[in-house]
């Protein structure tokens, strides 16, 4: 499962969390190298190219992702399970 968040039309408040299948993948589009962050990096794969982040999510736990958006850090609780 892969769910997308594209910064260019989706606003991130709308989306305080998410509740995904360990292998699921979190795809940021629209976002510049190391911007985004995680609380746990031992239960994710991160990886960064072209405008997109895609966050693999390895095992089960809970992950806050962090993304900056119009000068705002905005966090999203991902249980994974």
């Amino acid at each position: 499962m892969v769910h997308t968040i594209d910064l260019a039309t989706d606003e991130l408040a709308l989306v305080p969390a998410l509740c995904l299948g360990a292998g699921a993948i979190l795809r940021i589009e629209n976002i510049g190298p190391g911007e985004v962050t995680t609380d746990s990096p031992d239960l994710v794969d991160q990886n960064y190219e072209a405008g997109v982040v895609e966050i693999r999510f390895l095992r089960a736990g809970t992950v806050v992702v962090t993304v900056p958006q119009a000068g705002e850090a905005h966090d999203i609780a991902v249980v994974v399970r």
